[in-house]
């Protein structure tokens, strides 16, 4: 079994950063991907940044491109969520997620597991 844990979420002002970390256990953890979601009050939720587990292949929300940066680190089963300039329509609760077999998009229905999220609110 996975788990996943999200961190580093809070309450920042307007134009500020924050990184959010995922750390997964389980045993044999090798994922094909992991990726980075967002759920604001209300809403759906919607896709933010993947990052290919093996390569480090990146791609990004279009709205969100150039304002945050994913990456991560093998050794340590562990993804980061880099955001930068924060927008008070940033404030949402964050979740990483994994999927297993192949898959290149972000419908939230096709990834395997989910964290249990991270909330991010940014104050004007």
């Amino acid at each position: 079994q996975v788990q996943l844990v999200e961190s580093g979420g809070g309450l920042v002002q307007a134009g500020g950063s924050l990184r959010l970390s995922c750390a997964a256990s389980g045993r044999t953890f090798r994922p094909y991907a992991m990726g980075w979601f967002r759920q604001a009050p209300g809403k759906e939720r919607e896709f933010v940044a993947r990052i290919g587990w093996s390569g480090g292949s990146t791609y990004y929300a279009d709205s969100l491109k150039g304002r945050v940066t994913i990456s991560r680190d093998n050794a340590k089963n562990t993804v980061y969520l880099q955001m930068a300039s924060l927008k008070p329509e940033d404030t949402a609760v964050y979740y990483c997620a994994a999927v297993l077999r192949y898959y290149s998009g972000y419908d939230v229905n096709r990834y395997d597991y989910w964290g249990q999220g991270t909330q991010v609110t940014v104050s004007s």
